[in-house]
């Protein structure tokens, strides 16, 4: 169990990072004895070849470098100051989630070679959330990136559930910062703070690590198929809705970066899509309008439980349960909607082109 929250000698952000909430990053434990048990023969090749640039860390210095910013351009519009910073920490505790998975899993098995590969991941991550507390330290709302190791709920997935989720995670963390990075070259006027200069290097990290996890389930195959397709089908939904939702909360954060969010993210699912047919044997037709209107649905009701937990009372908890199970009925609705299916390719491993 861990210990209460000590909110009075924590920051707001660090507290933010820290609750339990439907759409924030969570931290994980898994069945490490199982993950330990993988077998990298059957992707041996393409398994060395990506050892070989975790070691040669072409990222060493990247994150090291060091920038200057004034933050009054921040405080001058306290809608995009929130929400930025509400940006920050998501990303902070996403990075520092899976530092702290990987070290774990390092931890607790006896496998050498995945061993050393969630030291290499959890390093990287590891300098993520670092550079995402710098600047966040310059806006005076730095991460106790400690307090929240210790203080921060920890949900179990099975092995599979994480290797689903996380590969998700890093090819769709991949997607959001290219594009991101892609508009602002076009567009550097809209560059409103220095970290977005950081972007580049950063997805080819969150690249490498999906496809570190894409080589885990091709080394077992049985992950991706049968009733695991329905597994994988739920991810890829879960993942998809909770970043259309999250980045709908953020309308001057896009609005300051001249980007449109519905597109941004349909942008973004499309990227994914690409990517992850190289691995998954199903993907979701992120075109049908039926799809695009229960995002929206989705959004419309997380809008209205926030407003109604404001609000609060009895009445308030009645309403933010019924609208809840409204959100559950839209959620499997979206899940039954036809699917794509394609064989797996024999050569999987992409290079980052977006």
């Amino acid at each position: 169990m861990n210990a209460p929250m000590q909110t009075a000698k924590i920051n707001d952000t660090t507290e933010q990072a820290v609750r339990s909430e439907l759409l924030a990053p969570r931290f994980y434990r898994t069945d490490y004895n199982s993950v330990g048990k993988i077998d990298v023969e059957p992707v041996r090749q393409q398994w060395d070849a990506m050892m070989e640039e975790y070691k040669e860390d072409r990222n060493r210095g990247h994150f090291r470098q060091e920038f200057e910013y004034d933050a009054t351009t921040l405080t001058s519009d306290p809608e995009l100051h929130e929400e930025f910073i509400d940006f920050l920490t998501s990303s902070i505790t996403a990075e520092y989630s899976g530092c702290v998975l990987y070290q774990e899993i390092k931890k607790n098995i006896d496998n050498p070679e995945i061993a050393d590969l969630m030291g290499y991941m959890a390093r990287d991550e590891s300098r993520h959330a670092g550079f995402i507390n710098k600047a966040l330290k310059q806006l005076g709302v730095a991460v106790d990136l400690g307090f929240l190791k210790r203080q921060k709920e920890y949900t179990y997935f099975r092995p599979k559930f994480i290797y689903y989720a996380t590969y998700l995670s890093e090819k769709i963390g991949y997607a959001r910062y290219i594009t991101i990075y892609r508009h602002l070259e076009k567009h550097p006027e809209q560059r409103f703070h220095p970290i977005f200069n950081w972007f580049m290097e950063w997805c080819n990290d969150e690249f490498r690590h999906g496809e570190s996890f894409a080589l885990m389930m091709r080394a077992q195959p049985e992950l991706l198929r049968g009733h695991n397709k329905l597994w994988i089908r739920f991810f890829i939904l879960a993942v998809y809705s909770t970043m259309y939702v999250r980045d709908h909360n953020r309308p001057k954060l896009y609005e300051a970066l001249g980007m449109d969010p519905t597109e941004f993210d349909f942008r973004v699912f499309d990227i994914t899509t690409a990517i992850t047919q190289q691995v998954f044997p199903l993907s979701l037709n992120t075109d049908d309008p039926r799809f695009r209107r229960g995002l929206e649905r989705l959004r419309d009701i997380s809008a209205k439980v926030s407003a109604t937990k404001e609000r609060g009372g009895v009445m308030g908890r009645i309403k933010a349960a019924g609208l809840s199970l409204s959100a559950g009925l839209v959620f499997a609705r979206l899940y039954c909607l036809p699917a794509k299916h394609h064989e797996l390719p024999e050569d999987f491993r992409m290079e980052p082109s977006w």
